[in-house]
């Protein structure tokens, strides 16, 4: 067996794979982009929101959530697409799956920013 890449060097090519993925997320991936988009107006708001650092790092895990759900979304789009382009049930299942993680994961941002908001505001 071939040792594989250990210490600095796997940190290195780990990295590089990362950036990669990123940079064919903002490439092919419209929805990534918006999100992107929405990350860079967000997090600067919260740190005008939050009153407290909890408040603070609430509103941006709940805008790095969105960004996180979107990747695991695009991926699970791209092996299914790779597998064939005939209709199949459980593909359209891990789809329609993926799909309702972003979703969930904008209800949690929506959640966390509103009641944040609210008890600024009104509370």
């Amino acid at each position: 067996m071939k040792p594989g890449k250990t210490g600095l060097t796997r940190v290195m090519h780990a990295l590089g794979y990362s950036l990669q993925g990123l940079g064919a997320a903002w490439k092919f991936e419209a929805a990534f982009r918006q999100e992107v988009i929405m990350a860079l107006l967000l997090i600067p708001a919260a740190f005008w929101l939050a009153s407290s650092h909890i408040e603070l790092v609430l509103l941006i895990a709940s805008v790095f959530w969105v960004l996180i759900a979107e990747l695991i979304n695009s991926s699970v789009e791209a092996v299914v697409d790779r597998t064939g382009s005939e209709v199949h049930e459980l593909s359209g299942r891990a789809k329609d799956i993926g799909s309702a993680v972003v979703l969930l994961s904008l209800v949690l941002l929506s959640i966390v920013w509103g009641i944040i908001a609210w008890h600024r505001f009104w509370g």
